[in-house]
């Protein structure tokens, strides 16, 4: 019984999150800074949700950080998601090789 009462408080907050900007805003939204702001929040949100689990991904905060290092300096120069995910897994892994 409790998981359909939970199912349905799940449906209902996700469906009001989803129906309240329909709802307040019919017109195309023409401010630039609201625009971009809107744009970015996805992005905002996963890497708050992703970046602070990747310190305790490997079990060394140590491994997770040379790892986290080398996924920021290739992000930075602009290398392929799968490059920096691959080369920053292979160097959490050679340092723990190494400590």
């Amino acid at each position: 019984m409790n998981f359909f009462v939970y199912l349905i408080a799940m449906a209902g907050v996700t469906y009001l999150i989803r129906m309240i900007p329909f709802t307040f805003m019919r017109k195309k939204i023409k401010s630039v800074f609201i625009r971009s702001f809107l744009y970015y929040v996805p992005y905002a949100v996963l890497g708050a949700m992703t970046f602070p689990y990747i310190f305790y991904s490997t079990g060394s905060i140590i491994t997770a950080s040379a790892g986290a290092a080398a996924a920021l300096v290739l992000a930075y120069f602009n290398k392929s998601l799968i490059t920096v995910a691959v080369c920053s897994s292979v160097v959490a892994f050679i340092t723990g090789l190494i400590i």
